[in-house]
C-alpha cells in the first residue's frame, strides 16, 4: 500500500479512478467549505481551547431566549415557567455532555458523530434535516427581532427589516471559522454590557420587582399554584433549543488536541461552550420573564401586549435609565449585534447540515454557500409568514423532534458504547465503514419523535399532551439499548479495518497528524479523514468516497 509523505509527488495513473471527483475540488477549498465533510484537521486548529469556547458562547448570543421566558411566563406564571426552564436545563445539559466531548475530542460535528452512533452513513440524513430546520427556525426568529428593532428605531417597514437581517450576514459566513471566531470574540464584552445592565439596574433601582416577579401568576391568573402539565409545557417549549448543542460542537470541533498541559484548559473550555451553553440561555430566559414582568406591572396595557418581545423589553427599561434618543439607540444596537452574533452561526451550521445531506444523496458536492442562500431563502419565507404569531407551536412541536435526536444519539455514546460496549466506541464517518442505515438510532428517533409528536397533538387526549416531552425523552433512551441488544449491534461498522497500517491515534489518544495524500484528488490529509481504496494500491480521502458514484473506491462489506 502505497502511503506518500506530504508534498510528494501523488502518483498519476491510468485509470478514471485517480481522476479527480466532480465536485470534490470545491470541497477541497478550506477557506471557504470549512470543512463541511469531514474531519477537522490538526493543521488548522490552531485556536485556544479560550478562544474557541468564546467563539462558540458568542453563538448564544440570541435574543429568543427572552422572548422564549417571557412567553412561557405570561402563559404559566412565574413558578411554573422557571421550574420548566430548570428541568429543560439539566435534561439539555446532561445530553449535550457525551455529544460535545466526542466532537472536542473526535474534531466531528455532530452529524459525523451521529453517522456512527446508531444511523448509519445514509441514516443520519434524516438527523441533518432536523438539524437544518433548527438553524432556520431560529435564523427566522431572530431575524424577525432585528426588523422589529429596525422598525421600532429606524422606520424601516418590517419587510424590508426582514431581508436587511437575512442578507447581512452572507459575506460573514463565506469565510466560517476564520471570520466567525474573530467576530464573536470582538463583539462579546459590549453585547454582555448591553444585556446585563438593565436587569441590574432594574434590581437594583426598583427592589420590589423581584417580589413582583415571584408573585406573577400568569396573564390568567393560572399560574397561582404548581402544576405538573405547566412544568412539563413550558419545558417543552424550552427543549427546543436543545439542537442548539449542535452548533455549539460546530465550533468546538475546532478544539486543539488535548494534552496533560493544557488538559485543564481543554475541559473548561468544553463544559462551558458545549453543554453548559444553556446555563446561560436559562438564565436569559429568566430575564426575559423577570423584565416582561416588570413592564406589564408598570406600563400601560398597550406597553405591555409588547412585553414578550425583546426589542421593547430593553427599550422598556433603558428609557428608565437614560435620554429616550440614546435608549432607542441602545436598544437598536444591542439587536443588532445580537442578530448577527447568532444568525451567522445558524446560517454557517444549517449550510453544513444540508450540504453534508445533499452530498450523500447525490454523491455532488454544490459548495456550502449554495446552502448558506437557501437556508436564509426559507428563514426569509417565515419571517415573511409573521412567526411570532404561532411561535410557541413551532417551538413545542419541534421540540420533540430535537430530544428525539440528541437524546438518541446521547444514550448511544453512554449506554451503548461505554455501558454494554455494543457500538464501537471511536465514532466512525467514512463511506465503506458503515452500513447504510442503522436501525438501533434511526427508528429510535422515529419512534420517539413519531409518538411524542402524536401526543403533542393530542392524539391521545387532552390529559397527556402537556407530557409530549416526557414521552420523546424515555423512547430515546429506553429504544437505542434495546434495539442494540435486539440487533446484536451487527448494523454498526460495515467493516472493521479501513486497510491502512497507519496508527489512527497518537500517543495522546488524540487523532493522528500524520499526513497522506488521496490518490484521487491528489490533495493532503491528514489521518483519519482517509482508507484503503478498493481497486487502487492507494489511499482515498472521505471526500472522494462521499462524492464516488459507482463506488470504485468504496471498500467491500467485511465477509
Amino acid at each position: 500500500m502505497s502511503q506518500h509523505a506530504p508534498g510528494a509527488t501523488p502518483p498519476t495513473g491510468t485509470s478514471t479512478g485517480t481522476s479527480p471527483v466532480p465536485g470534490t475540488s470545491a470541497a477541497t477549498s478550506e477557506t471557504l467549505e470549512d470543512y463541511t465533510l469531514r474531519f477537522a484537521p490538526r493543521s488548522y486548529r490552531r485556536w485556544t481551547p479560550g478562544v474557541v469556547a468564546t467563539s462558540a458562547l458568542g453563538g448564544i448570543a440570541y435574543l429568543a431566549d427572552f422572548s422564549i421566558g417571557a412567553n412561557i411566563g405570561i402563559a404559566h406564571g412565574t413558578v411554573n415557567a422557571l421550574l420548566g426552564i430548570a428541568l429543560a436545563a439539566v435534561v439539555i445539559f446532561v445530553s449535550g455532555f457525551p455529544l460535545a466531548y466526542y466532537a472536542a475530542r473526535y474534531n466531528i460535528d455532530l452529524d459525523l458523530i451521529t453517522r456512527g452512533s446508531g444511523f448509519g452513513y445514509y441514516g443520519s440524513v434524516l438527523t441533518n434535516v432536523i438539524f437544518a430546520t433548527f438553524t432556520f427556525i431560529f435564523f427566522a426568529l431572530e431575524g424577525s427581532i432585528m426588523a422589529q428593532g429596525l422598525y421600532l428605531g429606524l422606520d424601516v417597514p418590517l419587510w424590508i427589516g426582514y431581508a436587511v437581517s437575512t442578507i447581512i450576514v452572507i459575506p460573514l459566513v463565506v469565510y466560517g471559522m476564520k471570520v466567525l471566531s474573530t467576530l464573536q470574540v470582538w463583539t462579546t464584552p459590549l453585547w454582555l454590557v448591553l444585556m446585563v445592565v438593565p436587569f441590574a439596574y432594574l434590581v437594583i433601582a426598583n427592589p420590589d420587582s423581584v417580589d413582583e416577579f415571584f408573585a406573577y401568576t400568569g396573564a390568567d391568573g393560572s399560574g397561582s399554584q404548581v402544576s405538573a402539565a405547566s412544568v412539563l409545557l413550558a419545558a417543552g417549549v424550552c427543549l427546543s433549543l436543545m439542537a442548539q448543542i449542535a452548533e455549539q460542537i460546530d465550533y468546538l470541533r475546532f478544539m486543539p488536541p488535548r494534552t496533560a498541559e493544557n488538559s485543564r484548559r481543554w475541559w473548561t473550555a468544553v463544559v462551558m461552550a458545549g453543554p453548559g451553553w444553556v446555563v446561560f440561555g436559562a438564565i436569559k430566559q429568566a430575564v426575559g420573564l423577570f423584565i416582561a414582568v416588570y413592564l406589564i406591572a408598570t406600563l400601560d396595557p398597550q406597553a405591555s401586549a409588547t412585553a414578550n418581545e425583546p426589542v421593547h423589553q430593553f427599550l422598556g427599561v433603558y428609557e428608565e435609565m437614560m435620554p429616550a434618543w440614546l435608549a432607542m439607540t441602545l436598544a437598536v444596537v444591542l439587536v443588532v449585534i445580537s442578530q448577527i452574533k447568532i444568525n451567522v452561526t445558524n446560517a454557517y451550521s444549517g449550510s453544513l447540515a444540508w450540504t453534508n445531506s445533499f452530498t450523500r444523496v447525490t454523491k455532488r458536492y454544490p459548495g456550502r454557500m449554495v446552502f448558506v442562500v437557501v437556508n436564509l431563502v426559507i428563514a426569509l419565507t417565515l419571517m415573511e409568514a409573521n412567526m411570532f404569531d404561532f411561535l410557541n407551536t413551532i417551538l413545542g412541536f419541534y421540540a420533540n423532534c430535537a430530544m428525539a435526536w440528541v437524546i438518541t444519539v446521547a444514550t448511544d455514546i453512554v449506554v451503548n458504547k461505554h455501558l454494554l460496549g455494543i457500538s464501537p466506541k471511536v465514532p466512525e464517518f467514512r463511506r465503506g465503514m458503515l452500513y447504510a442505515v442503522n436501525p438501533v438510532g434511526f427508528v429510535s428517533v422515529l419512534l420517539s419523535a413519531g409518538l411524542s409528536i402524536a401526543v403533542f397533538f393530542g392524539a391521545f387526549g387532552e390529559t397527556v399532551q402537556p407530557y409530549s416531552p416526557v414521552v420523546a425523552v424515555v423512547l430515546a433512551v429506553l429504544c437505542p439499548p434495546v434495539l442494540a441488544v435486539a440487533t446484536r449491534g451487527r448494523y454498526y461498522l460495515r467493516r472493521d479495518d479501513d486497510g491502512l497500517a497507519l496508527p489512527m491515534f497518537d500517543a495522546d489518544g488524540n487523532p493522528s497528524g500524520e499526513v497522506l495524500t488521496c490518490h484521487v484528488c491528489r490533495q493532503d490529509y491528514e489521518r483519519p479523514d482517509l482508507a484503503a481504496c478498493a481497486t487502487h494500491d492507494d489511499v482515498v480521502c472521505s471526500l472522494c468516497l462521499s462524492t464516488d458514484k459507482v463506488a470504485d473506491h468504496v471498500l467491500p462489506a467485511r465477509s
